[in-house]
């Protein structure tokens, strides 16, 4: 497995600790929350969030109303 093969990158993001403040909440709330409690949609709802502090502005789905 190469040094930058998406899996590498992957563990490295679950082993080091996360400058997005929305990934260590998360971390924090799915302790919290077992599974079986979470409802449809959990994991989107983390990811985007996580994005739009990575990106700012950049949404997964993005409305022609959004401004």
């Amino acid at each position: 497995m190469s040094e930058d093969s998406p899996i590498r990158r992957i563990l490295g993001r679950l082993n080091s600790p996360s400058d997005n403040v929305v990934a260590r909440a998360r971390r924090m709330v799915e302790r919290e929350v077992p599974p079986e409690r979470r409802g449809p949609g959990w994991d989107r709802h983390w990811r985007e969030l996580e994005a739009y502090l990575d990106l700012p502005g950049h949404w997964s789905a993005r409305d022609d109303d959004d401004a």
